[in-house]
């Protein structure tokens, strides 16, 4: 199963992470299928960069979205509830 979660990043207590589409039974910084933005939360306000059409694919093609990455997209206008909802309609 694909899931579209965190991989941390940086350096020891100055974190920053990717964004990223990888198999659920990889390691959390392993081997990853495609990188989707990146996320920072040092920054005032936290720097969040993702790339919407990438995300929607992986929606479409059934990837997992972890509660996390699902607060940081929820905070780029783009809810993968809302998402799955309007693909069940259309079906």
């Amino acid at each position: 199963m694909v899931r579209i979660r965190l991989m941390r990043m940086g350096t020891k207590k100055k974190p920053h992470y990717r964004i990223v589409a990888a198999d659920s039974r990889a390691a959390r910084d392993g081997k990853f299928i495609e990188l989707l933005g990146y996320y920072d939360p040092r920054k005032e306000p936290p720097e969040i960069k993702v790339d919407k059409e990438k995300v929607m694919k992986w929606l479409k093609n059934g990837a997992q979205v972890t509660d996390t990455v699902k607060t940081i997209l929820k905070k780029q206008n783009l809810d993968p509830d809302e998402f799955r909802k309007a693909l069940k309609k259309r079906k």
